[in-house]
């Protein structure tokens, strides 16, 4: 038994990604796809392995001479790419008087290698075509017995010596296959040569080709960046599911794409009967340093190991950015607030979520390692100028208003914003977007997610951005209620000086009020995310009170210009 890995294309549809590494070396859940291959291939009793390369080759060879394969395992090397037929015919020298089996190196399944030959074995027929329903590349004309009759968009006109030719169906080709080696004949030597073209030629010539129709499978094609993502995607929820729910492994997912918000990252949910989980997918990493990813795990690990309501990981892969996660379902605090009818039951809400946010505060800041994050370790006056006075600036008031504010005018004033809000700093944990939105409530339990920019910071911001959120817009009152709640409760904790702790809460709210809003601005205008444009006013409303409740000679550039909103 003997196989061959056809591991030769440029991968063209993954650039830039395969500029620097081949398809083949592509990591599923950090092993390269080609082992993956070759292991199933020795689990499954083939006794020798060649692989066809041309692309980066020498990074192939590279990691085959490495490993410590039970079987051996060759590479050739093709100058000019020959094609998948003209490739086979390529390493004729190689093949024996036995069937050999054909496999992509860019596909990622479980379907069983080893049945498949033997499949090829019970029959006479000189070809086994591996094949499935997969919509997306069903080209592959079948008949009722199971013969392959025709390739392409076009259906086939019945040979008229076969009846059971009528009615043909289209599946997909799967990648793998099993050849007799007389099929070699019909392959020209030497030049690019399809192996689609042979078998229309036999078919042509009275030749039957058998399809083995796989069921109960999962199958990746990792030739796109979306394949590639798929595959460790599925890979990824496998591994979290398998330990939890046995059976998982043959077992197919249902994967359903979640509603997202404001950011780019993708979220998923895979369910297999009553169990599921949630993906969600940042992306590849684009460098070394520490990426959005990272944190988004790390800091998602320490908060649960802290006691903090957030949604336990089960896995992480950075290569592709994916992180595996607890499901909490999709109720938010935003809907739950939307839907109470009492003043206290809303109340309510909110006391039990400071509770824990307090509890986050003071106790996620223990042993939390600042190399856990991905911007800045710390909530200080550079990333106020930066990532919310400029972000308000270029975003709301000149991208999303049309303005044409130079920041070098109102820079003067956004300083004494914040310097004033880290005057009084208790700092704690700083989750930085802790809104009714980043609230998931389960069982009439809270739990904190997109907690990927957490730092060091003052334990007033996480507060102001919970009170003022204008997704909710509590009313004043309530938000003043709710922040002497929060006083008292803190106050259990550490000392706390009311005077000073409401100062520096009044500069917090005013800065994450500008952050908001920069959001709202990018959001709506820059990404098309038109549903937050409804959030705008109330943001402005609260920007205009704030600003009108501190000392009027701060900043008197600023209040013109959001008064004139």
């Amino acid at each position: 038994m003997k196989a061959m890995i056809l591991a030769a294309g440029l991968g063209t549809r993954l650039l830039p990604l395969t500029e620097k590494r081949p398809k083949p070396l592509f990591p599923i859940l950090g092993r390269p796809l080609i082992d993956i291959l070759i292991r199933r291939l020795e689990s499954s009793g083939f006794e020798a392995v060649i692989i066809n390369t041309h692309h980066l080759a020498h990074m192939i060879d590279e990691f085959i001479k490495a490993q410590a394969y039970g079987i051996p395992v060759v590479t050739r090397y093709e100058p000019t790419i020959l094609g998948t037929g003209g490739a086979i015919k390529n390493v004729e020298d190689f093949w024996d008087n036995e069937p050999f089996l054909v496999i992509n190196g860019d596909i990622f399944s479980n379907i069983d290698l080893g049945e498949i030959y033997r499949f090829h074995l019970s029959h006479k027929h000189p070809v086994t075509l591996v094949l499935h329903d997969f919509s997306q590349f069903n080209h592959v004309w079948v008949n009722p017995g199971d013969h392959v009759v025709g390739f392409g968009h076009t259906k086939p006109c019945p040979p008229s010596h076969t009846e059971t030719s009528a009615h043909p169906r289209k599946l997909a080709f799967t990648g793998i296959q099993v050849l007799d080696p007389q099929v070699l004949s019909f392959i020209p030597t030497r030049t690019f040569y399809s192996i689609i073209e042979a078998y229309c030629k036999m078919i042509r010539e009275g030749s039957t080709i058998k399809g083995f129709i796989a069921q109960d499978h999962y199958w990746h094609d990792i030739g796109t960046m979306e394949g590639y993502q798929g595959a460790t995607r599925d890979a990824l929820a496998r591994k979290a599911l398998k330990g939890t729910f046995p059976g998982v492994e043959s077992d197919s997912l249902v994967w359903s794409r979640l509603k997202g918000d404001g950011s780019d990252r993708t979220w998923y949910r895979a369910a297999r009967g009553k169990d599921s989980l949630v993906m969600v997918d940042h992306g590849p990493p684009p460098d070394d340093g520490t990426c959005e990813a990272d944190a988004f795990a790390a800091i998602g690990r320490h908060l649960h190991n802290k006691g903090t309501p957030v949604p336990y990981i089960f896995a992480y892969d950075r290569a592709s950015g994916l992180v595996a996660l607890e499901d909490l379902g999709d109720l938010h605090l935003q809907t739950l607030i939307r839907r109470a009818v009492e003043t206290e039951e809303v109340a309510g809400h909110y006391k039990a979520v400071i509770d824990l946010l307090i509890a986050m505060g003071i106790e996620g800041a223990k042993g939390f390692d600042p190399a856990y994050t991905y911007q800045t370790p710390y909530y200080d006056q550079e990333l106020i100028l930066e990532r919310e006075s400029r972000y308000f600036v270029e975003a709301f008031l000149n991208g999303y208003l049309g303005r044409n504010i130079d920041f070098d005018t109102l820079e003067s004033e956004f300083k004494v914003l914040a310097e004033k809000a880290l005057e009084h700093p208790y700092t704690g944990l700083l989750h930085r977007d802790f809104q009714s939105r980043n609230i998931l409530v389960k069982d009439g339990s809270y739990y904190f997610t997109d907690f990927q920019g957490a730092r060091f910071g003052p334990l007033q911001y996480d507060l102001a951005s919970l009170l003022i959120d204008p997704y909710v817009e509590l009313p004043r009152g309530l938000q003043l209620k709710l922040l002497n709640y929060y006083l008292k409760q803190l106050s259990d904790f550490i000392l706390v000086d009311a005077d000073e702790f409401l100062d520096a809460y009044t500069y917090c709210a005013i800065n994450r009020n500008l952050q908001i809003l920069g959001a709202f601005g990018f959001l709506s205008r820059i990404k098309g995310k038109k549903d937050f444009e409804a959030y705008i006013p109330i943001a402005v409303s609260s920007l205009k009170a704030r600003l009108h409740s501190i000392e009027q000679g701060e900043c008197p550039k600023l209040s013109k210009i959001i008064q004139s909103i």
